[in-house]
């Protein structure tokens, strides 16, 4: 099956609906808390496009927008003090949106392209995640996509599940592999 991953830079007066929508999803609130009132939410927002240390994108597949990611530099984020981070290490977060595309097995590939492009970075060695520990989809996701737990730690809105992808298992996992489905 051939399909179209794709990953695009978050804009706010275009997206902006599209997040408000997806953060008061019932799938969606558990893990990111972020259903605040719209103001709150389009302030949460602007701080994450201005902050430097992170990018954000809507993530698409056949050209229809479904998820939201944010790709960001470990040194300067708060889950730089749970271990020793190299000043090269990535992290990600993401949410599917899209009811339609839930359970679909379309985490998996669009994580894998993700990371993918983390790595482009040829100074990237590691790509870290910290799911909320309780989210046991996600977590069978990334180990899927080659991350590794390694312990929980307690970040100031949940007890995430600290995760590593070291790039030299990722390369030889996903090496000859150019099917997704």
């Amino acid at each position: 099956m051939n399909i179209e991953i794709a990953f695009r830079d978050f804009d706010m007066e275009n997206d902006f609906s599209r997040i408000y929508k997806w953060m008061h999803q019932p799938y969606v609130i558990p893990f990111w808390q972020l259903n605040l009132p719209k103001e709150k939410l389009r302030n949460h927002m602007r701080a994450a496009i201005e902050d430097t240390h992170q990018s954000l994108y809507i993530g698409s597949i056949d050209g229809q927008p479904m998820s939201y990611w944010e790709a960001y530099w470990v040194q300067g984020d708060v889950v730089e003090k749970y271990y020793e981070a190299e000043p090269y290490d990535q992290g990600i977060h993401l949410l599917i949106g899209e009811k339609e595309y839930l359970g679909k097995g379309w985490s998996l590939p669009l994580l894998r392209e993700m990371v993918d492009f983390q790595f482009k970075w040829k100074t990237t060695q590691k790509v870290i995640a910290e799911p909320d520990h309780k989210n046991e989809k996600m977590i069978h996701v990334f180990e899927k996509c080659g991350f590794k737990k390694i312990k929980k730690i307690e970040l100031p809105d949940k007890t995430g599940l600290l995760m590593f992808c070291d790039r030299e298992d990722f390369e030889k996992r996903w090496k000859y592999d150019t099917t997704y489905l």
